[in-house]
């Protein structure tokens, strides 16, 4: 299917639908079904260099920006795929590029990139307190060489199929700041020496079958030199990673999106009812090309964050539009796949009812549609703030 979006990285999309032609449909339908992690398919595209993209090619990177990064999201997804298995260890990489010491980085950068450790999890959500990120209750109190850390975490993915996890903890109460966005800390948590030592976690059974869990944390010790940048300055530092983990969110639904709209017009064109394909009636042909006419829209404000991103250029507007615009236009494109399927669409051999059930999460998460209108409402049109 073409597109009217600017792109130069062809080669870039044709070796990674290489790879993706590797794991046909079939073997994301196992393990849709079975609620099972892609193991095979998340090792390949970490031996072939796809997850540490975004890495510098001095720690064994690619050295490559977000704009390449949310193309690898969009193709996983566009082959059938679900990103939503490996993204976290592009927008979490982030937070350790921009503010990680030269001795984290040379830590864990090449590790990562050859595969031995993933990055795959960040946990910032709490029960309690949902996207009012700074008023949660988390702590981490500095004794001596090491920070304890107390409290819970919630939705927070891939913990299991990970070995380092970015945490977010308050280290100056909320009482003792002068702005409430103050006093917030990031630290690196290494699982191996956590789970069972202060760390537990709880998986919770979901729509989707995507791993996600609720995390508890009991006096849990991590060494002071884990802290991510300054303390105290976390939280401006995770708005880095949330805005690549949006874009990057953008870039899947865009690739949801286009599977969407490929298997509408091979089904509307093959399918024959009364002596006629559907697709030749407009009550079919509108509503799926007002669908791509969406997705080709999302896919340019997509690209905009992207460039912003790569060019440390305040990027927070387009990040968020662009994932209020994908996963509107995903989740159209969703619906009127479904509609012309009919009643095929909900056997999971045609795979529809399986990729329209993942591409709904995304008008809740990771941040949900309300939220990024009152982010326009206030941010950008310079509306008072609603809550």
């Amino acid at each position: 299917m073409k597109t009217s979006a600017p792109d130069t990285h062809n080669e870039l999309r044709e070796a990674l639908r290489s790879l993706c032609a590797e794991f046909p449909a079939e073997y994301h339908r196992k393990h849709g079904a079975a609620e099972t992690y892609p193991e095979e398919f998340i090792d390949a595209l970490t031996s072939a260099g796809w997850l540490a993209a975004m890495i510098p090619e001095e720690f064994g990177g690619s050295g490559l920006g977000l704009t390449e990064a949310s193309i690898v999201m969009e193709e996983i997804n566009r082959n059938g795929g679900n990103a939503g298995h490996c993204h976290g260890q592009m927008y979490n990489m982030g937070t350790l590029l921009r503010h990680g010491s030269a001795a984290q980085k040379e830590l864990y950068l090449p590790k990562i990139a050859s595969g031995e450790l993933r990055l795959q999890s960040m946990a910032v959500t709490e029960p309690t307190t949902g996207t009012d990120t700074t008023k949660l209750k988390t702590t981490a109190v500095k004794k001596g060489d090491r920070y304890v850390v107390n409290g819970q975490k919630v939705w927070i993915s891939r913990v299991q199929h990970s070995d380092l996890m970015i945490l977010l903890a308050r280290t100056t109460p909320l009482s003792e700041v002068k702005r409430k966005s103050e006093g917030l800390s990031v630290f690196i948590v290494e699982l191996k020496d956590a789970l069972g030592k202060g760390m537990e976690i709880k998986p919770i059974d979901n729509m989707v079958g995507h791993e996600t869990n609720e995390v508890f944390f009991d006096e849990l010790e991590i060494p002071a030199e884990n802290l991510i940048g300054e303390e105290g300055k976390g939280f401006r530092y995770i708005l880095d990673g949330l805005n690549a983990e949006r874009t990057l969110i953008a870039a899947e639904c865009i690739g949801d999106g286009y599977w969407f709209i490929d298997r509408a017009v091979g089904y509307a064109t093959d399918r024959v009812v009364f002596n006629r394909p559907i697709g030749q009636n407009q009550g079919v042909q509108f509503p799926v090309a007002r669908a791509f006419v969406d997705i080709e829209a999302a896919n340019l404000m997509r690209f905009e964050a992207c460039r912003r991103y790569d060019a440390n250029e305040d990027c927070g507007a387009q990040a968020n539009m662009a994932k209020l615009l994908a996963a509107d236009a995903s989740w159209k494109a969703a619906n009127e796949c479904l509609q012309v399927h009919g009643g095929f669409g909900f056997a999971q051999e045609y795979d529809v009812e399986r990729k329209f059930r993942e591409t709904r999460l995304y008008q809740v998460a990771p941040i949900s549609t309300n939220l990024i209108l009152s982010y326009v409402a206030e941010h950008i049109l310079g509306l008072p703030r609603s809550f």
